[in-house]
């Protein structure tokens, strides 16, 4: 092999390939594939866009509804819990003047009666059974209707607090009793407690279940004090001044019922011996008692 000399200008090709050479021309793909276009809205059927329209627009409403409903009962329960609030503040006053009273006057009215653990509580009578009518009874004087009617009773001497109801006339012309023997009554046509005139409030002694509202009515004494709790929460403020028993047989209804001249009040219910052949008692347990404030 022979060499080209110094400064010749023969040049040798290189033999050997390039990297260019070595690779295959790639020819050209295809493109991108076109995507399909977006189909549109369909147009729905007039029938099919009203009645989604009426739904969306019931929907609304109903939402609408609840919205007021949920503002109307929250607005309720606050009338409810300020009218409560006020109830019970209004009662408390009451009951704190009623205390008040009853402890200013401890001193006076001597130690409360103590409850009887004998007696015939239990027994199937269930009524006051004031004996005889109540033709007589003191009506309605002018101004009647100037004093509040009463709602509650409260005699701390011998535990009674419980609230009054309305009591009438029965059939046969008698005073009607308490539907229930944990309540007291007031008699409509004998004057308000605290106007002019006895006032008559009833009460069961006992029941079938148990002792009544006026179970220890027997054991107020002189000097001891009841209290009328009216409708516009004004208080009547009575003393007893008597206790008695009367035969029901022999019922004085001119003096219980009968005219007075000033406020005074009439407890009223059962006592003395219980008849079992009657089923009732046979006498009957009046404590009556004078206006003080």
């Amino acid at each position: 092999m022979t060499y080209p000399e110094a400064g010749s200008a023969e040049v040798f090709a290189d033999p050997t390939p390039t990297v260019p050479d070595l690779i295959a021309p790639i020819p050209p793909g295809p493109g991108p594939a076109a995507r399909p276009p977006r189909p549109g809205p369909v147009a729905r059927p007039p029938e099919q866009a009203e009645a989604s329209q009426a739904r969306a627009d019931r929907l609304r409403r109903a939402r609408r509804r609840r919205r007021i409903a949920r503002s109307a009962g929250i607005t309720l329960f606050a009338c409810g819990v300020l009218a409560t609030s006020l109830g019970l503040g209004g009662w408390r006053l009451i009951t704190h003047a009623v205390q008040g009273h009853s402890a200013r006057q401890s001193g006076q009215s001597g130690q409360a009666g103590t409850g009887a653990n004998g007696g015939s509580a239990g027994h199937g009578n269930l009524a006051v059974q004031a004996s005889g009518s109540v033709r007589r009874i003191s009506s309605a004087r002018p101004g009647h209707h100037a004093v509040a009617r009463p709602a509650w009773l409260v005699i701390p001497a011998i535990g009674v607090s419980t609230n009054v109801i309305k009591l009438g006339l029965t059939v046969d012309n008698t005073l009607e009793v308490p539907p229930t023997a944990a309540i007291a009554g007031w008699y409509t046509k004998s004057p308000r407690p605290g106007g002019l005139g006895a006032s008559i409030i009833a009460g069961h002694i006992d029941s079938r279940l148990g002792p009544g509202v006026f179970y220890r009515l027997r054991d107020l004494r002189r000097g001891q004090f009841i209290y009328v709790i009216r409708a516009n929460h004004t208080v009547a403020v009575f003393e007893v001044t008597g206790k008695r028993t009367y035969s029901k047989s022999s019922f004085p209804d001119s003096v219980i019922y009968g005219p007075v001249p000033d406020a005074e009040l009439r407890l009223i219910t059962c006592g003395g011996t219980f008849d079992y052949a009657t089923g009732s008692y046979l006498s009957n347990v009046v404590v009556t008692a004078v206006l003080i404030r």
